[in-house]
């Protein structure tokens, strides 16, 4: 101890204020214990008056920080722009995972917000005139239910909103995909190649929602998040990593989307509609059949990326035609899958998480092909 605090123990035997304090000058560690048995029984209101304690609070008023080394400033700089690129890429700060989100949950955000402005584009039906009118008045399929018709409007005025990563709805069903599919308890960027390896074409998944809008990231979220098709999502995604037969899943998924909307647009679910009196269920269950069908014949057909888009405008022409055969199989795979059953898809080798698609091949889809290879059917 130094002279000063010792000066400070005589200073209160002489006044007598403390019963006992050391004379010696004890170790660090001592002191500390003397100067708390010296506070003992003396009144809350009278410390402020205390001796000690008012020169302990002068030394410390007085005390300054030493001088901040060269180390510990760039440290500091280089944390702060951490943060500034967590907050570019959109990527939340807290350690706390996002909590996932339910289909019903997101559907009911666009139920409930104003979406005026992007229901003025939707063409709910396909415009016929001439002789192709007539066909589909005597031959097609029948019109849809009246009190059906605004639900169906609110499916084609999601697939024209596009992905706003400044909406925190948006941002989750990002993240419960991604979580979902490739079994990760934490939160990731929402731009990055972290994305490819999922089947986007690069590292922002709203560039690949052409045609399909929101209702793409709507079909991924019901598929990872129903109970009955998730399994189905998991086969078909290591499918889509297979070391040959590799393709893109989640642009796979948009091209699938499309097509469920050209559907509804033709009025080919119509029918399955006015039977279940539902169209969102229908809708998400022929886009779930569809890709259940896509990934038979690719597994079985042995296809590979370079057949895409043939196998895509096939896997249209048949889903239109027969979507009730579709949905039937679905029902029949889920039955399947629901009692512990092999997979009908068969055993993969897959490449495993680390070897994702090769991001140099070239991915067709039903949008990309050459009017000539469409057999007659149309494009969207």
């Amino acid at each position: 101890m130094n002279e000063n605090s010792c000066s400070f123990h005589e200073k209160e035997l002489r006044d007598g204020q403390v019963e006992s304090v050391c004379a010696v000058c004890p170790p660090p560690y001592d002191k500390e214990n003397s100067v708390l048995q010296a506070f003992r029984g003396i009144p809350i209101s009278e410390l402020k008056n205390h001796g000690i304690l008012r020169a302990l609070t002068a030394e410390a008023n007085g005390w300054e920080p030493g001088a901040v080394s060269v180390e510990v400033l760039r440290a500091q700089e280089e944390w702060e722009a951490v943060d500034n690129i967590r907050a570019e890429t959109g990527q939340s700060s807290s350690d706390q995972p996002g909590q996932l989100i339910s289909f019903n949950e997101a559907l009911q955000h666009f139920q409930t917000v104003d979406l005026s402005s992007f229901k003025k584009r939707i063409q709910p039906t396909i415009r016929r005139t001439g002789l192709a009118a007539l066909r589909h008045c005597l031959f097609g399929p029948p019109k849809l239910h009246q009190g059906l018709r605004e639900e169906r409007d609110l499916v084609l005025t999601i697939a024209q909103c596009g992905l706003d990563n400044q909406d925190p709805m948006h941002g989750r069903v990002l993240q419960t995909i991604y979580k979902k599919l490739t079994g990760s308890k934490l939160d990731c960027a929402l731009y990055g190649d972290h994305w490819e390896d999922l089947g986007f074409q690069g590292a922002n998944p709203a560039t690949d929602l052409r045609g399909a809008g929101f209702l793409a990231l709507l079909h991924l979220l019901y598929l990872v998040m129903d109970s009955k098709t998730l399994l189905m999502a998991q086969e078909i995604f290591r499918l889509s990593r297979h070391h040959i037969q590799q393709f893109p899943f989640c642009l796979m998924s948009v091209n699938i989307t499309r097509i469920a909307i050209q559907a509804l647009r033709e009025e080919c679910l119509s029918r399955e509609c006015n039977r279940q009196q539902k169209v969102i269920p229908v809708v998400n269950s022929f886009y779930a059949a569809t890709f259940l069908r896509l990934a038979y014949v690719w597994r079985t057909q042995q296809k590979t990326i370079a057949d895409s888009g043939f196998v895509l405008k096939d896997l249209e022409v048949l889903a239109k035609k027969s979507p009730r055969r579709l949905l039937k199989t679905l029902e029949i795979y889920l039955a399947g899958v629901s009692k512990g059953q092999a997979s009908l898809l068969g055993t993969q080798k897959c490449c495993g998480p680390q070897a994702s698609h090769s991001r140099d091949l070239t991915f067709t889809g039903v949008c990309d092909l050459p009017p000539h290879s469409s057999k007659g059917t149309r494009l969207i």
